[in-house]
């Protein structure tokens, strides 16, 4: 029987995940999942493919704010409220997206750019923003929140597993940033998991998650290593890519639980 044994929400693009036993999935994936990023002055995002420093950044979600905090500096903790107050707009640049977003506050810039040593601003995605994910791997023309392209990722503990098995010193899940993470199967079993229901939702796995260097990155330490796109490359590369996971799309808004059952279909 496969079933779900952990759930993620990514609050901030590319920051800390946040573990939960519960997720409410929206129109543009689990609710609060990477509504808010990190911009340059250009409006460019900015991820831990060019800063790794944004690894040791965690957040934590109250009823009414996302606090942030780094991992290793003590310090004044950042507090962003969830529903957003400013509305003054903004348009910035995701991988081939241009998209409208709303600016937070001058003291979530200052902070920010401050602990990263580099300017930057945080940026909101309103409930007005569209963001489609491919067209060529679309049902019905979805959104995406600043996702890399689309609302959730499923990665199986077998997988994982797996992997584990060739390397030296194992790596955590959090090295993948799933949204789900599935138990029972066998390893892979993702990438064939077209069509299944949880809770009377239908998902359809419509892309392998091709990986970048932000695999190799110690989400402890900020560290860069070469595993484990060196090991992966092995026997899990096509068409010079490497893939680990599989996205995901869905036909209904509801509430997954850790512990649910996964009926493939």
């Amino acid at each position: 029987m496969l079933s779900i044994s952990e759930l993620y929400i990514y609050p901030v693009k590319s920051l800390g995940g946040v573990a939960v036993n519960e997720a409410k999935l929206t129109d543009r994936g689990f609710e609060h999942d990477r509504r808010w990023m990190l911009v340059d002055a250009a409006g460019k995002f900015i991820s831990q493919r060019e800063v790794n420093e944004m690894s040791l950044l965690r957040v934590s979600i109250t009823d009414e704010n996302l606090l942030i905090h780094h991992l290793h500096k003590q310090g004044h903790i950042l507090s962003v409220p969830l529903h957003n107050e400013n509305d003054a707009p903004v348009t910035v640049n995701i991988w081939d997206d241009v998209c409208e977003a709303t600016y937070i506050s001058k003291e979530a810039d200052a902070w920010f750019s401050e602990i990263l040593s580099q300017e930057c601003r945080l940026v909101y995605m309103p409930d007005d923003t569209r963001r489609l994910v491919d067209l060529k791997y679309a049902h019905h023309n979805e959104i995406t929140s600043f996702s890399d392209g689309y609302p959730l990722l499923i990665i199986g503990q077998a997988s994982l597993d797996d992997l584990n098995e060739k390397l030296t010193e194992p790596l955590p899940i959090n090295r993948f940033r799933p949204n789900i993470v599935f138990t029972g199967g066998y390893p892979f079993q993702e990438d064939d998991m077209k069509a299944f229901e949880i809770n009377g939702i239908n998902f359809y796995g419509v892309k392998l998650c091709a990986r970048c260097v932000i695999t190799t990155i110690d989400q402890q330490t900020g560290e860069k290593n070469k595993e484990p796109l060196k090991t992966l490359s092995t026997y899990r590369m096509r068409d010079n890519k490497v893939y680990f996971g599989q996205n995901l799309l869905y036909n209904n808004t509801g509430t997954l639980h850790a512990g649910d059952k996964i009926t493939l279909l």
